[in-house]
């Protein structure tokens, strides 16, 4: 298949932007991939940005437009509301000192990470969902283009949260901070410029996306499988219940207590209706749900 990059990407690159394919340490990876958590609520409090480096202006506020890598098309978007659950890495510590693609220095000591499409820069907050540490970082580079994985960390950051090659991380965009460093980096940038006042432009028309049909939730069956399928996790319990008790239409949901974690789980699936929970799940409520067999994640695909 033919690969098409778009000519925000080819100019980033001719530009001598570093290049985050890669993990610092691949063989980590698990090999059966992970199911997707939503983490709904995030403990309250948001962190103390005292490190001036977080919100110092960019040389430029850069979204970009769609593109493709290794026929893979991504869509930049400002998204003040993105948090995330998934895979994240360690961006290689021999790029330290090369250009971003919004024209910062990469510094290995500092808090960076990367994202395909988070706006350069932005703000968020990465908890490792392993022992709940969190660290603020600033998004300053397109990257990592492994499909597995939604962010790689630079090494101080994932040092900062115990982060050993790849682990599973919540990413949560800090919405005034980032509008605070893209004020500060439109301002910093924007030339003045006196030139006649132009006529608008005629507004092109959004082309209306095909709706997907709902599908159907399976029929509840006698409670037996060794599947079950993850809808979300809470920090509050009552949240938690609500949720469960709205998703009894797909099966046996309950809510088991993890740690300080509530996570709700519809239970005892085959093969064949954890297949369905999932697809209705998606189509019919936008979810990301993930899989466990015997207790243990597996690929949500995988079955």
């Amino acid at each position: 298949m033919k690969k098409v990059v778009s000519l925000a990407v080819l100019t980033a690159m001719l530009s001598g932007c570093m290049d985050l394919n890669r993990s610092a340490d691949m063989s980590m990876a698990p090999s059966d991939g992970f199911g997707e958590e939503v983490l709904m609520t995030a403990p309250a409090g948001q962190p103390s940005l005292s490190d001036a480096y977080l919100l110092a202006p960019a040389p430029k506020y850069y979204v970009g437009t769609a593109y493709k890598v290794d026929d893979v098309q991504y869509i930049p978007v400002e998204d003040m509301t993105y948090n995330q659950t998934g895979i994240a890495g360690i961006i290689p510590a021999e790029l330290n000192g090369q250009k971003t693609s919004n024209g910062e220095v990469f510094d290995v000591n500092q808090m960076l990470a990367t994202s395909k499409t988070l706006p350069l820069p932005t703000i968020a907050r990465v908890t490792n969902l392993d022992n709940g540490q969190s660290v603020t970082v600033r998004v300053n580079n397109r990257g990592p283009f492994v499909n597995t994985r939604l962010m790689d960390l630079s090494p101080a950051a994932a040092q900062k949260i115990g982060l050993n090659g790849q682990g599973k991380v919540q990413i949560q965009v800090l919405a005034d901070q980032s509008m605070a460093v893209k004020n500060a980096s439109l301002g910093a940038a924007a030339p003045v410029v006196v030139a006649p006042v132009a006529q608008p432009a005629p507004v092109a028309q959004p082309v209306a996306e095909p709706v997907p049909e709902p599908v159907a939730a399976p029929v509840a069956q006698p409670a037996s499988g060794d599947y079950s399928v993850q809808i979300a996790a809470f920090y509050a319990q009552d949240s938690a219940d609500a949720l469960a008790q709205r998703m009894k239409t797909y099966g046996d949901a309950v809510v088991v207590n993890e740690g300080d974690m509530f996570k709700v789980r519809i239970i005892n699936l085959d093969a064949g209706r954890a297949r369905g929970v999932i697809d209705a799940l998606r189509v019919n409520e936008g979810m990301a749900p993930g899989l466990l067999k015997n207790g243990r994640w597996v690929n949500a695909d995988s079955i």
